[in-house]
């Protein structure tokens, strides 16, 4: 089903709504990946939303259908929640149609855990989007009557308010019907800042609701939009409003949802290969976690072994022979370049580059692998050694 939404406008300053991204729990500390602005989500309504009956601050939530990946990672599982808060409700006279206006305010997980969001409700209709990103200061309400999502646009007033908006939309509310959105309609929410989410699991296989942000996906989507006459920009990997309106139409074109998102449907129509990049895993950011801090307990076990003091000061009562300094020296270096790798992983961003940190890192092992048999240490790190190697079988393919 189509809703029917009104946009309204006003001079000055935008009416769009404020993002305040705040994180609500500490496990969102962990591997971050921004969804930029301009990202659009959609959800479908757990409940009606009526006119009739609707109040100013009454809220609502929206179920994700699709799980959302980004780059790779999931950050948005299905089922997952998008609250919604009516801002301005009014209910059907007879001369006048009912108006309801929404924004959204919050991101649930089925782990509960929130994150803090502003988005404001928008379109995947051709015509309407199209209206709706004619004027930047605009805003989007939902009108009874007016069939079809978005079928009547207005542009007016100087102001916000309830009693301006509906001054705004003038004529356009003389059906006299209220709004009546039923349970399980889609909502399209739109993203006004970026938003930095914690990445859930590497997904096995990116699919059609994966949306990629990373400079190398979307300079290719730039190039494939240019030899299709989309797009005549920079072709310099930065997802900006003329990238994403050019995704738009050849969305519309193209009969996919139109979002505006460089997602997973949309990257296979134009051609792209999501198979390309770099050959090579990375490990998840938990996992980078534990390889750091196994390689920091293997490197003071070892310094205990060769009776080296937490200053560097060497025992005078100990003969130390080469490969006991080059395991040290080698060990100390794995150590912090696993604590590197794990702030790229968790950090997020290109998949190349982790893959490329990954190489490095597997450089740093094979330097511990070199100097281990000519250093006289214990079994414990011998043994600790080798279940660390096992580690990072997933980013060394020399590895079972």
């Amino acid at each position: 089903m189509q809703i029917p939404l009104l946009q309204t406008t006003r001079r000055g300053s935008a009416l769009w709504f404020s993002l305040a991204i705040a994180v609500s729990s500490p496990a969102y500390a962990q591997s971050r990946i921004v969804l930029p602005a301009g990202t659009v989500l959609i959800g479908r309504t757990t409940t009606a939303l009526q006119s009739a009956t609707a109040q100013v601050g009454q809220t609502f939530e929206t179920t994700v259908d699709e799980s959302v990946g980004a780059d790779e990672y999931t950050i948005i599982p299905a089922g997952s929640r998008i609250r919604g808060v009516v801002t301005v409700a009014r209910p059907a006279t007879r001369q006048q149609s009912g108006v309801i206006e929404v924004v959204f305010d919050r991101l649930s997980f089925s782990d509960g855990t929130t994150l803090a969001i502003a988005g404001r409700l928008t379109s995947t209709d051709s015509v309407e989007r199209r209206q709706i990103k004619a004027d930047p200061n605009s805003h989007v309400v939902l009108v009874g009557g007016r069939g079809g999502i978005g079928a009547a646009i207005a542009g007016a007033g100087t102001s916000g308010g309830a009693n301006n908006i509906l001054s705004a939309l003038g004529g356009l509310l003389s059906e006299g019907r209220n709004v009546d959105v039923p349970a399980g309609t889609p909502l399209a929410v739109e993203l006004d800042r970026a938003v930095s989410l914690r990445g859930r699991g590497r997904m096995a296989n990116a699919d059609g609701s994966t949306i990629y942000t990373a400079a190398e996906r979307v300079r290719a989507a730039q190039q494939a939009l240019a030899s299709k006459n989309y797009y005549r920009g920079a072709v310099d990997g930065t997802l900006n409003n003329a990238t994403r309106r050019a995704l738009f139409q050849f969305q519309v074109d193209n009969r996919l949802s139109a979002t505006g998102n460089l997602d997973g449907r949309t990257a296979q129509a134009l051609g792209m290969s999501l198979s390309g990049g770099l050959a090579g895993g990375a490990l998840s950011g938990e996992e980078s976690s534990n390889v750091r801090r196994d390689a920091e307990s293997l490197v003071a076990r070892l310094r205990s072994d060769i009776g080296v003091s937490s200053a560097g000061r060497l025992s005078s009562s100990r003969t130390y022979a080469q490969g006991d300094l080059d395991l040290w020296f080698a060990m100390s270096a794995f150590a912090d370049n696993a604590a590197i790798y794990e702030q790229i992983v968790r950090n997020g961003g290109s998949r190349d580059a982790m893959v490329l940190a990954g190489r490095a890192l597997i450089n740093a092992a094979r330097r511990v692998d070199t100097a281990l048999p000519s250093a006289r240490t214990s079994s414990v790190v011998q043994t600790g050694w080798t279940g660390l190697r096992r580690q990072l079988a997933t980013i060394d393919a020399t590895q079972s």
